[in-house]
């Protein structure tokens, strides 16, 4: 999960936007079925949608970083170990020849 940038618990920071009475009234109905204050609940709302998104944002460079060094791997194999030679020798042996 994404961490703040620092670890205040006091809120003296401001946020002030304007939006249109139809969303607002929106956001009214819907933080008053969640038992919210209007500015709790576009508050929690706007940090929850903020973390999925920036974890959403860290899995998906992650999945691509993932899908580069599969692809070099197909592409480059390294050469293979002797343990994995053993092994393929004892499985055409054992497997294979019967």
């Amino acid at each position: 999960m994404a961490q703040p940038a620092h670890n205040s618990t006091s809120n003296t920071d401001r946020l002030e936007a304007r939006i249109s009475a139809d969303k607002k009234y929106i956001l009214k109905s819907a933080a008053d079925l969640s038992d919210q204050t209007l500015t709790d609940f576009v508050i929690n709302s706007a940090y929850e949608a903020a973390v999925r998104l920036i974890e959403d944002y860290q899995q998906l460079r992650l999945s691509m970083q993932d899908r580069d060094v599969f692809i070099q791997a197909l592409l480059n194999p390294p050469s293979p170990s002797k343990q994995l030679l053993k092994a393929a020798k004892k499985y055409k042996k054992d497997v294979i020849s019967k």
